[in-house]
């Protein structure tokens, strides 16, 4: 079985084991991954941020693109999603950590984000939930940095612009 048809299948798996964490039946396709780093200096980055790694269909991308001396920070609630990204990705730039975005400022060590590339699926979360990782986005990005959010909703589309006015 191939690499991409093994993935949509444990991406399945997870959707139906926690539908409203997942919050997708896919993972994010290669075009919109691509498009979505487009809009952000992912090379001269220092410090990249994953939020809902998943199976790592943004990861990879992430990692081509950033530079020899960057780090990549992919936070994935899922532990078994989590093991998977490290054992697909032997690239000492990428630190994974099993925990909920929810937790990002205690794995930042005090650090600011130069790109934020967000995944997770906000409109299926806990309006709580969804309002606290929201509101702490901004304050963990670098004064020049970037959030890259993809939804496929756009029911948040209107709190995204209010977090991020640029």
């Amino acid at each position: 079985m191939n690499q991409q048809l093994a993935d949509r299948l444990r991406f399945l798996r997870a959707f139906a084991a926690n539908p409203r964490q997942v919050g997708a039946i896919l993972p994010t396709s290669r075009l919109a991954v691509r498009d979505m780093l487009d809009m952000g200096d992912v090379p001269g980055a220092r410090l990249v941020v994953e939020l809902g790694a998943g199976t790592g269909s943004q990861t990879g991308e992430i990692l081509a693109r950033m530079g020899p001396d960057a780090r990549l920070l992919a936070l994935e609630i899922d532990p078994r999603l989590a093991r998977l990204l490290e054992e697909r990705f032997d690239d000492p730039r990428l630190q994974v950590v099993a925990d909920s975005a929810e937790n990002l400022h205690d794995h930042l060590d005090g650090e600011k984000a130069d790109v934020l590339v967000c995944a997770l699926p906000f409109t299926s979360l806990e309006p709580g939930l969804r309002r606290r990782i929201l509101d702490s986005l901004p304050g963990v990005l670098a004064a020049s940095g970037v959030a890259l959010v993809i939804q496929y909703s756009p029911l948040i589309q209107n709190e995204l612009r209010r977090l991020f006015p640029s």
